[in-house]
């Protein structure tokens, strides 16, 4: 997979690109690597932004999507932000359309409508996530690992939502299933009632959750896989890096009399089927009824889920140092990659932002030589120093400068 042609219309300060990008076989340039070139605050980032949202239809940066319309264009009482991508999967080419609308609504309001179309039809986000793939690595990612548990989460479902075709639409039916069950149960524990009207959200909650929690525990077992070897080459076979993923309902039944498992044992859930995490997980809902109706809230399920990152046993965000911290997001966004081409059999697009400067000089060496691996690689950067001569040659560089990105003569 790679991407062709990307047209930028109102996105950030990027009121209009218009570039062709390059691939691994276009000669003489054999990489298929883009180093943007610029200062600070000038737009580089923000096109490695547009192409992962063109993947994922999220920003990195941002969770409100009125926030990347571009300032001025955002105080019109129409506004519309456009990015479209003409790309190649496989042997057959594409062309990926987002379309953000300002628009006006009430007295002096506006309301943001998103739009996606692939090959001219519209369609809904959660069928087209992962017709196009790509990998985002920034510094400040490192919230996967210090943040709370609810980044861990996005990490998987954005990961897992360009990996499997069906787990977006799973995801955000569980999700309104969730409101809907949330509500219920704050208005039974209020003004009483039947709670035999949980029922209905109980089984569709328990579809859908059990789904999930499958397919993230065969995608966190099978990125570790590629993680561990990863991180064990970058620390020259000094440390042994395991993830744990920790289900808030867990269909693995614990051994009699056992409340807890030691922070560095194993568990291997890989032999569970959908029906038994079905099963097991309804049976838990009606356990815990009349604790969740008085709570008014659901306290089990995937959407309270979290991922630890052990290394040596210990937990990286409770005892990783600022290295350590480092080299485990680098190899696990590594691993993605390597996970997402074995998934999907097609490269996915990397795109790192500023990641060279918060290495050492043995961890660029070693990032330069995974990403060469890929079809197509964007970094950001403000000196080139920190890349070989010989990959600069082999590079294509476009400089950017007040929005304004122009291909290096």
């Amino acid at each position: 997979m790679y991407l062709k042609h990307l047209s930028l219309t109102n996105f950030r300060s990027l009121t209009r690109l218009d570039i062709e990008l390059p691939r691994r076989e276009t000669p003489p340039k054999n990489g298929g690597v883009v180093l943007l070139v610029g200062e600070n605050a000038q737009g580089k980032t923000s096109v490695l932004e547009a192409i992962y949202f063109l993947a994922a239809f999220t920003s990195f940066q941002t969770h409100v999507d009125r926030q990347i319309v571009n300032f001025h264009e955002a105080k019109n009482p129409l506004a519309v932000t456009r990015l479209v991508a003409d790309y190649q999967r496989g042997k057959i080419k594409h062309r990926l359309e987002a379309r953000l609308i300002l628009e006006p609504t009430g007295v002096n309001g506006q309301r943001l409508r998103k739009e996606v179309l692939l090959d001219g039809a519209k369609k809904h986000v959660s069928d087209i996530m992962g017709h196009f793939n790509a990998v985002i690595f920034v510094p400040q990612m490192s919230q996967i690992i210090e943040g709370g548990p609810d980044e861990r989460r996005r990490y998987l479902n954005l990961a897992l939502a360009q990996a499997v075709p069906a787990y977006a639409r799973a995801l955000s039916e569980y999700n309104q299933a969730l409101t809907q069950r949330n509500a219920l149960l704050k208005a039974l524990s209020e003004r009483g009632g039947n709670s035999d009207q949980l029922q209905v959200w109980d089984e569709t909650l328990v579809k859908l959750g059990a789904q999930i929690i499958l397919w993230r525990i065969q995608a966190v077992q099978e990125i570790e896989r590629f993680a561990s070897r990863i991180h064990h080459e970058l620390t020259r076979g000094n440390e042994v890096l395991r993830l744990a993923y920790e289900p808030a309902f867990d269909p693995l039944p614990k051994p009699e009399m056992q409340l807890g498992l030691k922070l560095d044992t194993p568990i291997d859930r890989s032999s569970l089927e959908l029906d038994e995490i079905q099963k097991g997980f309804l049976a838990r809902l009606k356990a815990i009824r009349s604790e969740e109706i008085a709570r008014g809230v659901t306290t089990i399920g995937p959407h309270r889920d979290d991922l630890r990152f052990i290394i040596n046993k210990a937990d990286v965000s409770d005892y990783g140092s600022r290295g350590q911290l480092r080299t485990t997001l680098l190899a696990l966004k590594l691993a993605e990659v390597e996970w997402m081409k074995e998934r999907t059999g097609e490269w996915p697009v990397i795109l790192l932002d500023e990641v060279m400067a918060e290495l050492d000089v043995h961890r660029r060496a070693d990032l330069l030589k995974y990403a060469s691996k890929s079809e197509q690689v964007l970094f950001t950067t403000t000196d080139t120093k920190l890349f070989t001569p010989e990959f600069v040659e082999q590079s294509q560089i476009w400089d950017v400068s007040g929005g304004v990105v122009q291909p290096r003569k």
